[in-house]
């Protein structure tokens, strides 16, 4: 939803956001299927994003000053952020959600190559939309 949103108000942003969107529409598929792969996937975009959300951008921490302020004032004035700070929060779900799925997995005895073929292809595939997508 949050890039949905983000995708809609920044029109620089639409195809990469579209794009990017696929990652979780495979981990969404492939954690159905109970898929280490698909459960790596969604831990390390996560990871990714937060960690660029929290200490790159700071936009995560921007936007929940201005979620507050929409609480406080009733004015919403910086929309791309405070829909980077419910990306953030659905990524923290993410985190979670992954690392209890595939270590809830019965003995598997190479699940966690999985888990960490997931983290490594979807990290590519980011990076290769930003290379070729990212606004300039």
């Amino acid at each position: 939803m949050a890039l949905f949103l983000s995708a809609l108000l920044v029109s620089d942003l639409r195809i990469l956001h579209s794009l990017q969107a696929l990652i979780y529409v495979a981990v969404i598929i492939l954690a159905r299927r109970n898929s280490a792969w698909g459960y790596g996937a969604g831990f390390s975009i996560a990871i990714l994003w937060n960690a660029m959300g929290l200490f790159i951008t700071h936009l995560i921490q921007v936007g929940a000053i201005a979620f507050w302020l929409l609480l406080r004032t009733g004015r919403a004035r910086q929309l791309v952020p405070m829909t980077v700070t419910l990306g953030g929060i659905g990524h923290f779900i993410l985190i979670f959600a992954t690392l209890l799925a595939v270590s809830c997995f019965n003995a598997e005895s190479r699940k966690w190559w999985k888990f960490a073929g997931g983290s490594v292809l979807s990290l590519a595939y980011f990076a290769l939309l930003v290379t070729f997508f990212k606004p300039h």
